[in-house]
């Protein structure tokens, strides 16, 4: 093997946020440009003699893309790299990966829920040893390496072929390549109760679970249909392709639409989920009946202490700043402690590593525990069944038994998509410029209680992160939060999150849209949406 070292120069737009780097494939695919990103990274975070997991989505570019980094890794000096087979590993894979080979970190191939194909989207993200994504310190010395770079180091041997398990080498280096869903299914069988779950299955409980021709296919065919005696057919578009089958792999009522229209349905099965490109993300239904990310994540806390890991209680809880309030009454009747932290997934590693939470979620769909260090599709999926197993009840019986227990919160978020960047930003300057005038005054007959821009001071390492987002409470409940999202590649996507609590008297039957009417007519009274940006009615409501 020999070691070529390229001359390039910087590239713009090449600054990772909290989900790594996402651009079109049109992008990463030019000359240069997934060669400068990775050199920025093996530069900044080192790579000399580190043992690095390596996984993609199985999208469009994928296996070119990590031929390309196998390459790079030899010539940079790592000394071994853990592959999935045919390039593929889950998100919650890798994180799984890492923490049981010890590894110092991992990188993964893919753009999430975002679209894939030839003019779809493509991403590359860093995790660190602890199994999740690399802090802001070593993102912004990744960034700041891009616009410095002079060149590039590649080898110039042949990668293995990564259809075939074994160990290889690439120069120096040993690429050992492993079937993607043993490690990940071992772990799953030491948290939840799979015996009970089997019987469930035997019983005739039925299910269907919407891959969505992306990564979890091959995990949910193993554990659902083949360990814990699922039917066949249970799994459905379980072949991931690179262009998800021309779908959008976002588990939700809009681009899952069909499995959410068939659970709604006459012949609805007691049973269903999804999950999205990565696996890190879910959508949950019972027979009638969908059920809220915010919703999901405080269920599974008021009932994880039924799955084996959980059987002890929990330490405490963590969601996302724009996710609803639902699980901190659930904190709060189980005495733990619960946090509330800026979007990204890295806010709930510190917590998790310190011992603090348990279980953390976000109302874009993840939900996970400190069984690794990632979003976990499948997890959450399975701790639903566990639940259904041991409880015995439907998952509209359970959601009921919730809200009369605790309350309940109507929740939604609605997206203006591809917006331009000055529009979105006009709406966001001018509630920043109004906050500290908004407590007292009256709008669509809600009166603001609170307005701020949420700062998040680290309870474990004291970390300032500011500007994470726009609250605004309302007396009676109500609540909104406004950011700007960095998880597209094109324009800017202003998301608005919607809350009205509605406590245990309450009338917990209302439809999602209805509850927050009023609410949504006060936001739009602060924002100007709807002026702003010339958008009458958000491009995606979930």
């Amino acid at each position: 093997m020999r070691v070529q070292t390229i001359s390039t120069r910087p590239i713009a737009g090449q600054k990772p946020g909290t989900s790594g780097l996402r651009k079109k494939v049109a992008d990463f695919s030019a000359p240069g440009f997934l060669e400068n990103y990775t050199q920025a990274i093996f530069t900044a975070w080192g790579a000399a003699g580190k043992t690095l997991v390596i996984g993609g989505d199985g999208r469009f570019f994928n296996a070119q893309a990590i031929a390309t980094v196998l390459r790079m890794a030899a010539a940079n000096g790592v000394a071994r790299v853990i592959v999935g087979q045919g390039g593929l590993l889950s998100t919650p894979a890798v994180s799984h990966l890492i923490r049981l080979r010890d590894a110092d970190g991992g990188l993964i191939l893919s753009a999430s829920h975002n679209p894939g194909g030839p003019n779809g989207d493509f991403g590359l993200k860093l995790n660190i040893g602890n199994g999740g994504p690399a802090p802001e310190a070593v993102t912004d010395a990744i960034f700041a390496e891009t616009g410095q770079i002079t060149e590039y180091h590649i080898a110039t041997g042949t990668p293995p072929d990564l259809d075939q398990l074994g160990e290889y080498q690439l120069g120096d280096m040993v690429v050992e390549i492993v079937d993607p869903v043993t490690d990940y299914a071992a772990l799953m069988e030491t948290l939840f109760d799979f015996k009970a779950i089997r019987e469930m299955f035997a019983r005739g409980f039925t299910m269907r679970f919407d891959a969505m021709h992306a990564v979890t296919g091959p995990y949910a065919h193993r554990i659902l249909e083949t360990e814990l005696g699922a039917p066949t057919g249970t799994v459905v578009n379980g072949t991931p392709r690179p262009d998800f089958g021309g779908g959008h792999p976002d588990p939700n009522p809009v681009w899952a639409h069909v499995l959410y229209e068939e659970m709604l349905g006459p012949n609805a099965p007691d049973f269903g989920a999804a999950s999205d490109g990565d696996g890190d993300r879910n959508m949950v239904m019972g027979r009638g009946i969908y059920v809220g990310p915010s919703d999901s994540l405080a269920v599974l806390a008021a009932n994880a202490h039924l799955a084996p890991a959980y059987a002890g209680g929990i330490a405490g809880v963590a969601r996302s700043m724009p996710t609803s309030g639902a699980v901190d009454l659930v904190a709060q009747a189980l005495g733990v402690e619960a946090f509330q932290t800026p979007t990204g997934w890295k806010f709930f590693g510190n917590l998790l590593d310190a011992g603090r939470i348990t279980l953390c979620g976000e109302e874009s769909a993840g939900t996970s525990s400190h069984h690794l260090r990632e979003k976990d599709g499948l997890w959450a999926v399975l701790l639903w069944l566990n639940i259904l197993a041991v409880r015995g009840q439907s998952v509209a019986d359970i959601l009921t038994a919730h809200w009369a227990r605790f309350g309940r919160h109507y929740y939604s978020r609605h997206d203006y998509e591809a917006l331009p960047i000055d529009q979105a930003n006009a709406v966001i300057d001018a509630v920043k410029s109004a906050l500290p005038d908004l407590p007292g005054q009256v709008f669509e007959g809600l009166t603001v209680k609170t307005a701020q821009d949420f700062t998040y001071i680290d309870p474990v390492d004291g970390a300032i992160s500011a500007n994470q987002g726009l609250i605004v409470t309302f007396n009676g409940g109500a609540r909104v939060v406004l950011r700007l999202s960095g998880t597209g590649t094109e324009g800017a996507t202003l998301r608005l999150y919607l809350e009205q609590y509605t406590g245990i008297d309450g009338d917990h039957g209302i439809e999602t849209q209805t509850a927050l009417a009023q609410v949504v007519r006060a936001t739009d009274a602060i924002a100007g949406v709807t002026a702003r940006t010339g958008r009458s009615t958000p491009d995606v409501m979930t």
